[in-house]
């Protein structure tokens, strides 16, 4: 709806001209184009994946930062990294457009995977932790524009003026997931293995690899792309939001605006303005009651890992790695996400009408009552190992082998995988399709923040926890987690996730979707 006197009308015509080559040619648009955009995606998740999961051991093992410090580091940059993407989903809004965000992101991506690989084996131990850290904060700069862009820029292959386009997208997301998946288990079971059992340089040389492979790949796809640049400036086809009406006020032109030659944008916005920033607001409120399933989600990495490192590991004269536990989460998601995409959505889709078989929001509501139950089998299963240290006299022997087998995890670890399924699937189809067009990679850095701050929460809650049950007898947290009370807090969790999914039904009856 630009004005013919708009500096930005040239960038109308182009939008038409490129709308209509892709309506010639749809193999521009949808699984063309986007499994380019794939392979940069899961070349960036194995390398990150790579990295991050054995983190804290090359801090503690090969720049000898006591283990404190070294969580603390890992916590804080795992911190920045997932908050970071807000600001590059701005930029590439505003500025830049995502195809030129995810290509220089990328470009410092591998600057700071081969600055890493240069460090750990050639750099002299003394300059060694200075420059590591630098690296890792170039990755985290990579990620900031990487992170927000890169799924948005899958997705918009895609046309929503096609039906068939419009579904193919819904199971997009849905492969989207898979890959990622797939590019992080193998980077749990090849990378850390060989950092671990051959050398560092190695490990780190292999990521470096992956990601010069992945952006040559995205730049093969360059003449299949659908391309935006930063739509922050122009107007789009508005959506009538009928909830916050209040904002309406914001377009009443007043004596001082109709006197007034110039229009001053902080007193009178305009009708694009108004809707966008409802369609904002309204996703707020979600966003929130996903913290909770962000949460749930936490432990698994965590108190899950500290319950597998107590039961007996060994398979003949093999002794599992805790954290390899892991991998089941990953291969609950690679067998299940084909199985949602080519048998329950078309069988749902028979029964309810909806191209994707159920709405976005009863998804992700599927999520967090799954993760329910994650927790009380958790729950269950803490009680079972506890109530066995107990009956061998071993609870106040911190580094004891409870004579259990870790298999008792499993469980848990297949549920959380489901939930995931569900929930975090949902919040990215949810996140992209509902923002206004011009700030979907702002969606895309709200998905991603919810990890970032679920992680936050989590430590706030664990410490509350400490504070809380110290007063009334042993904390149910604590280094001897054979005399915590772990199961209890599982409990708990499962409460405040019950009141949170009660919550989010409440809102969710009353979420109305965006108007195509």
């Amino acid at each position: 709806m630009n004005s013919s006197g708009s500096p930005h009308g040239h960038h109308h015509d182009e939008d038409i001209e490129e709308n209509i080559i892709s309506q010639q040619n749809p193999s521009k648009g949808g699984w063309t184009a986007a499994i380019f955009i794939i392979f940069v995606e899961m070349a960036e998740r194995f390398a990150y994946y790579g990295m991050s999961g054995n983190l804290i051991t090359y801090l503690t093992n090969e720049l000898e930062e006591p283990i404190p410090m070294a969580a603390k580091n890992v916590n804080t940059w795992t911190g920045v990294s997932a908050l970071l993407p807000l600001l590059g989903a701005f930029i590439a809004d505003s500025f830049l457009g995502r195809f030129t965000t995810i290509l220089v992101s990328s470009i410092i991506y591998c600057m700071g995977m081969s600055l890493l690989t240069v460090t750990v084996s050639v750099v002299p131990l003394h300059l060694r932790k200075a420059m590591f850290f630098v690296a890792l904060y170039i990755l985290s700069v990579g990620l900031a524009g990487h992170k927000p862009c890169v799924q948005t820029f899958a997705a918009d292959q895609f046309s929503e003026d096609s039906p068939e386009e419009r579904k193919a997208k819904s199971s997009f997301f849905n492969w989207w997931y898979l890959g990622i998946i797939v590019a992080g288990s193998a980077a749990i079971l090849v990378v850390i293995y060989i950092q671990d059992n051959v050398s560092w340089a190695a490990g780190f040389g292999i990521m470096t690899g992956s990601m010069v492979v992945a952006l040559i790949l995205f730049l093969l796809g360059i003449k299949k792309y659908r391309k935006q640049g930063p739509l922050g400036s122009r107007q789009e086809a508005a959506h009538r939001v009928e909830n916050y009406r209040f904002l309406d006020k914001a377009m009443v032109i007043d004596h001082l605006d109709a006197s007034s030659e110039a229009r001053n944008p902080w007193r009178l916005c305009s009708l694009n303005q108004v809707e966008q920033v409802k369609l904002l607001l309204r996703l707020i409120p979600i966003w929130m009651c996903c913290l909770m399933f962000a949460v749930v989600q936490s432990f698994v990495q965590t108190f899950f890992t500290k319950q597998g490192s107590t039961m007996i590991r060994s398979i003949g004269s093999f002794q599992i790695p805790q954290a390899s536990l892991l991998i089941f989460v990953g291969l609950t998601i690679i067998v299940v996400i084909p199985i949602y995409d080519r048998v329950f959505v078309p069988t749902a889709r028979k029964f309810t009408g909806h191209p994707s078989g159920i709405t976005m929001l009863q998804r992700i509501g599927t999520g967090l009552l799954i993760s329910i139950i994650t927790m009380v089998v958790a729950a269950v299963v803490e009680a079972k190992r506890v109530k066995i240290l107990g009956d061998h006299n071993l609870l106040d022997n911190p580094k004891a082998i409870v004579p259990m087998r870790v298999w008792w995890l499993v469980p848990q670890y297949v549920i959380s995988g489901l939930s995931d399924v569900f929930a975090f699937v949902g919040i990215q189809e949810l996140f992209y399709d509902q923002m206004p067009e011009a700030m979907r990679s702002l969606g895309a850095a709200f998905y991603l923040s919810v990890t970032g701050i679920g992680n936050f929460i989590s430590s706030g809650i664990i410490t509350l926890v400490q504070v809380i049950s110290s007063k009334y007898g042993e904390k149910w947290i604590s280094d001897n987690i054979n005399h915590a009370h772990l199961d209890y807090f599982y409990w708990v969790i499962a409460a405040l996730s019950t009141l949170n999914l009660c919550i989010y039904v409440w809102i969710a009856k009353g979420f109305l979707y965006k108007k195509s």
